[in-house]
């Protein structure tokens, strides 16, 4: 869900520092909501209902609480300037959030968050490839080595590596290849996209749903209703960060969900991380710590 047009990684042309941390910020309140919130309630509901189904009532609902701000810029919803990559933007979102969806309720939260932490180095080398990014070798070399600590989690070869971590990896390419279509949609309204997004989860997710549908109960609806909410929050903060800074600046920023999704899968499911996933996770950590210290410094003498 990245915005943005060719530039330098690391700082949009002409932007002030005081921009990337405001960007920040919008990506931690993004964290705070999504990876704390709404994953302990999908991981809870998951128990019960599909994920198709999860995220068409996701979608939905998320509809329904974006109205007021349709009506509010209803005149922008007629200026769409990039429709078909507005669709393919979503088509990837569709894929990615249904994997998550579904990964979430078969491997621990730490899990699949840590696992996830392999998609800021897919970002990076999309937004080389596709965007005309540059990125520094103090930025790829702190990736390097936290995508080392990635496999570590994945123990590629024993019984960690099984079917929910595939998942977790398909969610990870398109989830990238949406952050890399967003970026490219700098000049797209937000409520534009965030409309998109949210009508064209319901339509792609529809069919599969309604093939999977299981029966609601009355009481479910009240985590539903947070699940949906949640989310619209949570993308409104996520499309704010990436409209001010470069996808591969913010991509590593995401790590830090670690500390929040590790915390709620132990308070709510008793879930207490193996020793594989917290040496994993202490390197990336360090990674990406030593890389922003390093580029810092850099800087500073320059």
């Amino acid at each position: 869900m990245s915005t943005g047009e060719p530039a330098q990684v690391g700082r949009a042309p002409n932007a002030r520092p005081s921009n990337t941390r405001v960007a920040i910020g919008w990506l931690l309140l993004d964290m705070t909501f999504v990876s704390g919130g709404m994953t302990a309630l999908v991981k809870a509901m998951g128990a019960t209902y599909p994920a198709f189904q999860l995220v068409f009532i996701r979608a939905m609902i998320g509809l329904i609480f974006i109205l007021p701000l349709i009506w509010h810029h209803r005149a922008e919803m007629t200026r769409i300037k990039h429709p078909w990559r507005n669709i393919f933007r979503i088509s990837c979102n569709a894929v990615a959030l249904t994997s998550n969806f579904l990964a979430i309720t078969m491997l621990p939260l730490a899990m699949v968050n840590a696992v996830g932490f392999s998609r800021p180095l897919v970002t990076m080398a999309m937004a080389v490839a596709m965007l005309g990014e540059t990125v520094s070798r103090i930025r790829w070399t702190g990736a390097g080595l936290a995508f080392i600590g990635v496999l570590i989690v994945m123990a590629p070869g024993s019984s960690g590596f099984d079917f929910g971590v595939l998942v977790v990896l398909v969610s990870v390419v398109f989830g990238s290849l949406a952050i890399i279509q967003t970026r490219a949609l700098k000049d797209e309204n937000t409520t534009v996209m965030m409309v998109f997004y949210t009508v064209g989860l319901a339509v792609i997710t529809a069919v599969p749903a309604a093939f999977t549908w299981q029966p609601v109960a009355s009481f479910d609806w009240i985590p539903l209703l947070g699940i949906g909410f949640l989310a619209q929050l949570g993308q409104y903060c996520w499309l704010r960060a990436y409209r001010i800074a470069d996808a591969s600046v913010l991509a590593p920023v995401g790590y830090l969900s670690i500390v929040v999704v590790t915390f709620t899968g132990y308070v709510f499911f008793g879930e207490v991380p193996e020793i594989r996933v917290v040496i994993g996770v202490a390197i990336i950590l360090a990674a990406l710590q030593g890389a922003a210290f390093l580029e810092r410094r850099r800087t500073v003498i320059r």
